[in-house]
């Protein structure tokens, strides 16, 4: 495991401001952080280039765009067959995220639908590789959010 780099309050300024909006023009993330533009860019270039920020990105709204369900799908895959579901998740338009985790489940998959009838034949479709288990996403009280500083609340 890697060691955290260690980051100052004005970097996690920064990064709190870019996580809040990508889009920012480098003006407003210099304010937030209390930069200056020039610093700002440069500590930019140095985030970018030591790996803490991976990418910037849209956040898309998965109903807006025609997939109504979400499902969080448990799949125990024995070792031989791992390298070709995995391959088969990375092409699979439904599949979001997917996390090789311990205990019961070898993954946990995160995957979008049109509807239950998709996401049923996507299920088959990998239902050869192992068991699954599969709950359907109500709603999302806590939706995915960007990090804090270890210990920091927020």
């Amino acid at each position: 495991m890697t060691e955290a780099l260690q980051l100052d309050a004005k970097a996690w300024a920064l990064l709190m401001a870019l996580q809040e909006d990508g889009r920012a023009p480098l003006k407003a993330l210099a304010l937030a952080a209390g930069l200056s533009v020039p610093a700002t860019v440069e500590r930019l270039k140095r985030l970018k280039d030591a790996g803490v920020v991976r990418s910037v990105g849209a956040d898309l709204d998965p109903v807006q765009l025609g997939y109504a369900v979400r499902a969080i799908v448990g799949i125990t895959v024995q070792q031989p067959g791992k390298k070709t579901f995995l391959d088969k998740l990375r092409r699979a338009p439904e599949v979001l995220e997917c996390h090789h985790v311990a205990g019961a489940d070898s993954y946990i998959v995160t995957v979008v639908s049109p509807s239950l009838e998709a996401l049923e034949r996507f299920l088959a479709t990998i239902n050869s590789y192992g068991e699954t288990r599969t709950s359907i996403v109500f709603s999302t009280p806590i939706p995915r959010r960007g990090l804090v500083a270890p210990g920091a609340s927020r």
